[in-house]
């Protein structure tokens, strides 16, 4: 029987399911360090780090609104040595506003979980009579609205309602370079209403400098138990930005497996469930699979809305 296990063991440790990571993991992230991105990361990595009994090192690659880090993910030796941060915008909105993008998010990626997810809040100027989005669309003479940017999920989530409506409402928008910039020109009334991550929107909300009237998760966030959803009040519109895993396409399933498994595990905790609620974060569980099938979906989606209304980069 020793001969027969000692036989049996170089190939018992060559198979796919004993498949070793790389020591250490190169966690790339596709934003610059400081901001709620380096600090959901750094959470995560850290506690699946010792689940897995090795370092993982954060290596952020900004710029192009996150696609260059992407891009060197989809580009990484599919071993286990790199994986990185994804997002709802560089996975399911650019890829159809890129005129020629560098990666294609189907062919290019394994898309391991979703570990954290936020909401997005509908605000608008305090001195707005509205007090609903629907009294909002129906202003007389429409409104004007900002966003952090043409094609980003602030952006197209107002296209998403006015496509709900039976005459299109009269809606302008503005994109600015970032959320303090629209958050400032929506306190001076320049602008009347902005869709944002609740992250950005828990102090000014709290704050009272502006009003809150809808969320767009499918349920109501505990952070705001008081604003709907915009689905409890009729609106067919459901979105959320999120934080997943990915990695190259041929990475083996076992590790592939095991990542879903440790970071689904520290996703679950009630240190990470407190962290999450501080940040105004939230976790959506997500099956073996869902992750991938999400991106297809909501690439879909937006990739309807953008073609529908001609929307394009500038340059």
């Amino acid at each position: 029987m020793t001969h027969i296990l000692r036989r049996a063991l170089p190939a018992l440790l060559a198979t796919p399911a004993l498949a070793q990571f790389a020591r250490p993991i190169r966690f790339i992230v596709p934003w610059p360090p400081g901001g709620l991105n380096d600090l959901v990361a750094r959470h995560f990595n850290d506690r699946v780090a010792q689940g897995l009994g090795q370092s993982i090192v954060t290596d952020f690659r900004p710029g192009a609104g996150s696609r260059i880090g992407v891009a060197e993910i989809a580009r990484a030796p599919a071993d286990g040595s790199v994986i990185g941060m994804g997002n709802l915008g560089p996975l399911t909105i650019f890829p159809h506003l890129d005129r020629t993008p560098s990666y294609d998010v189907a062919r290019d990626f394994a898309a391991i979980c979703m570990f954290a997810a936020s909401p997005l809040v509908l605000v608008v100027n305090n001195a707005l009579p509205a007090r609903s989005p629907a009294e909002l669309l129906a202003r007389p003479g429409g409104f004007n609205y900002a966003s952090v940017g043409v094609g980003t999920a602030q952006h197209l989530i107002f296209e998403m309602l006015r496509g709900t409506q039976g005459a299109p409402p009269a809606l302008q928008h503005v994109p600015y370079r970032g959320t303090q910039d629209s958050l400032i020109a929506l306190m001076q009334n320049d602008v009347q209403a902005m869709f944002d991550a609740l992250p950005s929107m828990l102090a000014p909300i709290r704050g009272g400098q502006v009003r809150p009237i809808a969320v767009t998760t499918p349920t109501r966030v505990p952070q705001l138990p008081d604003v709907p959803t915009l689905m409890e009040l009729g609106f067919a519109v459901e979105v959320a930005t999120w934080y997943g895993l990915i990695a190259p396409a041929a990475l083996p399933a076992p590790m592939q497996s095991r990542l879903y498994e440790e970071y689904t595990r520290v996703a679950q905790a009630a240190d990470t469930q407190r962290f999450l609620a501080e940040q105004g974060l939230i976790y959506l569980p997500n099956a073996p699979g869902e992750f991938a099938r999400r991106i297809a979906a909501e690439s879909a989606r937006w990739g309807q809305i953008i073609r529908a209304n001609n929307i394009r980069l500038e340059g």
